[in-house]
This record gives C-alpha cells, sequence and structure tokens, in this order.
C-alpha cells in the first residue's frame, strides 16, 4: 500500500514534523504504525472507524493518526494529534474535516 502524508501547500509535511515532535519511543511506535498500513496489516494496529470514510489509528500515549483508505491501495494521512479527551477536539475535528474535503476535491471523490 502507498501511504501519503498530508503536507501544506508549501510543501510542509505535518504529519511527520508532528511525529517527529514527540519523545523516540513514541515515535517508533508511530512509525511501527505507518510501516504497518504500508504493509496492509491493519490486524497489528489498533484503529477504529471515526466517520463515514475516515479511521483513526492509535499508537503509544494517547496518540492518533487520522486516515483515508482509498481504492484499496492508497492511504492518506489527514492528521495527527494526540487524543486528550474522549472525544475529539473540535480544532482537530474541523481539521480531519477540512483536510477530507480538500482530498476528495482531489480526487473526485466525497469522504466526508
Amino acid at each position: 500500500m502507498n501511504v501519503f502524508h498530508y503536507e501544506t501547500s508549501s510543501g510542509k509535511d505535518v504529519i511527520l514534523e508532528y511525529i517527529n515532535s514527540l519523545d523516540v519511543t513514541e515515535q517508533v511506535d508511530a512509525f511501527t504504525v505507518l510501516e504497518n498500513m504500508e504493509k496492509g496489516e491493519f490486524d497489528k494496529i489498533f484503529f477504529k472507524k471515526w466517520t463515514k470514510k475516515i479511521y483513526e489509528a492509535y499508537f503509544k500515549k494517547h496518540n492518533r493518526l487520522f486516515f483515508i483508505i482509498h481504492h484499496k491501495e492508497n492511504i492518506y494521512i489527514l492528521h495527527a494529534c494526540r487524543k486528550q479527551k474522549n472525544k475529539t477536539e473540535k480544532t482537530d475535528s474541523n481539521l480531519v474535516k477540512k483536510r477530507a474535503k480538500e482530498l476528495g476535491k482531489q480526487l473526485g471523490e466525497n469522504f466526508i
């Protein structure tokens, strides 16, 4: 599978930037999750459907990645954040939805 990280219009990889800001054990766990996604080994990670076609994968210390699987071969990581409450923070939720709409326009699909 191909894994794509969300990049800003200036080309900044916000997913990698977030992961690199974590401590080493959290970084290792995040990269393990991404590696398992690339291999299509979803049975090795904890993930669930967040909404419609968006999923969230959890990794060490309540971190998570929001992603979309497109045509069973491409995975688009939309957002990475630390889960602080039982519910997704409104700012994180809005950001995921905005990026999903943006991706949907690029791919000609509706993810939200």
